[in-house]
């Protein structure tokens, strides 16, 4: 190996983490970093299968596991033999940690979109949420440190910026005079008038401030896409996951953004089978896939994470859990298909990526013309939908 090879599964914030490790790790030789994802048993499944395939690809390499799975469940990834050491979440972006030189030098980004993590950990208590044991307490990057990161992404190609974070409209409370996330959004724009594409990863739809929803609803260069970590339909369940926000919430902010800004994209996260949930719940949890309209929808089957108040809640039976969480994906693809049919016959100026297709505004998926270079901004006529891609 002639580079250190790192594998970034989970979210967002995961995948920004793991752009600065490539950098700091730049001539790094016989590496391979596994950043880990806990957020559910599913995703610590597919951990311990990706640290188990990356053995098999690089015998000779070193390997090492960083990520929340390092944290929360981290006797149990220790003791694979496949893994050579752990290296805590907190620490994974401190060179010391690795034993290479804090001046390392930086790297171009491998995507023509820069994932910038601009908020970590989390003060909430949600009751099915391990992720504040794997990163800690909620923190922010100063509007200065945004700003530098933001500029030496666009110095080196980057087309697109990815704000992300763990709660990211959280970002600001533990900063001098605790500004909001919409003062970031609008610094950010105001000082790189060159960038034309700026996105929000998941945000917590109750904590968005009037400056922000003003920039959704107005502002041309902040994409009309809106993620929500919404997590349920029904709001029962809603307070026994002691979520700040119930279905109406969701409808009128949706509603009122919508009103403003028509295209806007919708997607959120949906937990099926939460400790207590009956037939009625989940009717609620697909119907406000609907009146949402969520065209971008994750839907995770809930499982019991270590030290969190909904195991010990009474549980769904799994064969139901997995029977609700199949309901609730045939529900969104239905309603994504819907969506895609009726954006045939429009032009979508559509970043292109190194695999052939990019991402839209709206963050549809676009197949490319084979010719496209990764970064251009290209006008796409769309002609039809194929595989979930539009053409």
């Amino acid at each position: 190996m002639n580079e250190a090879r790192i594998i970034s599964l989970g979210c967002r914030m995961n995948i920004a983490e793991s752009e600065r490790m490539r950098a700091m790790l730049a001539g790094e030789r016989d590496l391979v970093v596994v950043n880990s994802c806990a957020v559910t048993g599913e995703a610590l499944s597919q951990t311990r299968k990706a640290i188990r395939r990356a053995r098999r690809e690089y015998p000779a390499a070193r390997l090492v596991v960083t990520g929340c799975a390092a944290e929360i469940d981290r006797a149990e990834i220790g003791a694979m033999d496949e893994v050579d050491a752990l290296i805590g979440n907190a620490v994974k972006l401190d060179p010391r940690a690795w034993n290479v030189p804090a001046d390392a030098p930086p790297t171009a980004p491998a995507r023509t979109r820069a994932f910038i993590a601009v908020q970590n950990g989390c003060d909430h208590a949600c009751t099915f949420c391990v992720i504040p044991q794997g990163r800690g307490a909620s923190r922010s990057l100063t509007v200065a440190e945004v700003l530098q990161e933001v500029g030496n992404h666009l110095a080196v190609g980057a087309k697109e910026i990815v704000l992300t974070g763990v709660d990211l409209t959280s970002w600001g409370q533990d900063v001098a005079n605790t500004p909001r996330l919409g003062t970031l959004v609008r610094a950010i724009l105001d000082e790189f008038h060159q960038l034309t594409r700026l996105r929000l990863s998941s945000v917590d739809g109750i904590e968005i401030d009037g400056d922000l929803f003003d920039l959704l609803a107005h502002e041309p260069r902040v994409m009309p896409h809106l993620h929500l970590s919404l997590q349920h339909g029904a709001d029962l369940i809603l307070k026994r996951m002691k979520r700040r926000h119930l279905r109406r919430d969701a409808i009128d902010l949706v509603a009122r953004l919508k009103a403003l800004r028509p295209e806007v994209a919708i997607g959120a996260d949906l937990i099926a089978g939460f400790p207590t949930e009956d037939a009625d719940h989940h009717e609620a949890n697909l119907a406000i896939i609907d009146d949402l309209d969520i065209v971008h929808a994750h839907i995770f089957p809930f499982s019991p994470r270590p030290g969190t108040p909904a195991t010990r809640m009474p549980q769904v039976p799994r064969d139901v859990v997995k029977t609700r969480a199949s309901d609730l994906r045939a529900r969104a693809a239905a309603r994504r298909a819907v969506w895609l049919e009726g954006l045939v016959g429009e032009t979508l100026p559509v970043l292109a990526e190194r695999d052939g297709t990019g991402y839209a505004p709206n963050y549809a998926r676009v197949a490319l013309p084979a010719a496209s270079i990764a970064g251009d901004i290209i006008e796409v006529n769309v002609c039809k939908v194929w595989e979930g891609l539009l053409q």
